[in-house]
């Protein structure tokens, strides 16, 4: 798989994955942001759908923000997102995540609990907040936020654990939105993660993405890694 920009290519399901969009989370929060919520989102997944040109890109999860519903600014927002797509060729795939309560107030389409992406290794992408019905080889997730604090610089990273869940692979993406500052797992132990997924954080291998270098790095496991932070 690729990683870039807080997302995930899978070549073997020709898809681009990201999760915690949280549309409308500067309107409900009235923060400031210089570049934009709304264009920041469509020109990211804009540059990653031209990347990648996949046949799908799949949100997993917290697309919107609000649980009690979308604003008018907010859908037009995900309309925006999902015209991106739809010009880049590729269909978008909406599954839930736990603050998609009103998703169906922007969205009209199917809004999956999880979406199995990929049959050759089965690979199932669910939000993370709940334990997924689908037995699979990997699970692809978001919820967590994950970031890392190195030499007291906080950004964003993935985390990639071998057979850590039911002896499936999981992968857990950074929050795609850049209002969100992340978690950092430096401070995490056990299952502090808060997804059912992700049992032991210290058995995860955190991936920085570099785009400078445009590529990503690898560290060992957590618990492994921890005493080097």
């Amino acid at each position: 798989m690729t990683y870039r920009d807080r997302a995930a290519y899978l070549p073997f399901a020709d898809a681009v994955v990201v999760a915690d969009l949280h549309v409308g989370r500067a309107e409900a929060s009235n923060v400031a942001f210089p570049l934009g919520e709304d264009a920041d989102l469509r020109e990211r997944l804009a540059a990653l759908v031209d990347a990648f040109d996949p046949a799908e890109a799949v949100f997993a999860g917290d697309l919107l923000h609000r649980f009690d519903g979308a604003t008018a600014r907010a859908a037009e927002g995900v309309s925006d997102l999902v015209a991106v797509c739809r010009e880049g060729g590729a269909r978008p795939v909406m599954v839930r995540g736990n603050h998609d309560t009103a998703l169906r107030t922007a969205w009209d389409g199917d809004v999956r609990d999880e979406y199995v992406v990929a049959e050759d290794p089965k690979t199932v992408v669910c939000h993370g907040h709940a334990a997924p019905e689908t037995d699979a080889s990997l699970y692809v997730i978001g919820h967590v936020h994950p970031a890392i604090t190195v030499e007291s610089v906080r950004q964003p990273c993935y985390l990639y654990g071998e057979g850590v869940y039911r002896g499936a692979d999981v992968l857990v993406l950074p929050a795609f939105t850049r209002l969100a500052s992340g978690v950092p797992v430096n401070g995490l132990y056990g299952p502090d993660a808060g997804s059912p997924l992700v049992p032991d954080v210290d058995a995860f291998r955190p991936v920085v993405y570099d785009e400078d270098a445009e590529e990503a790095l690898s560290f060992p496991p957590l618990g492994e890694f921890r005493r080097m932070l």
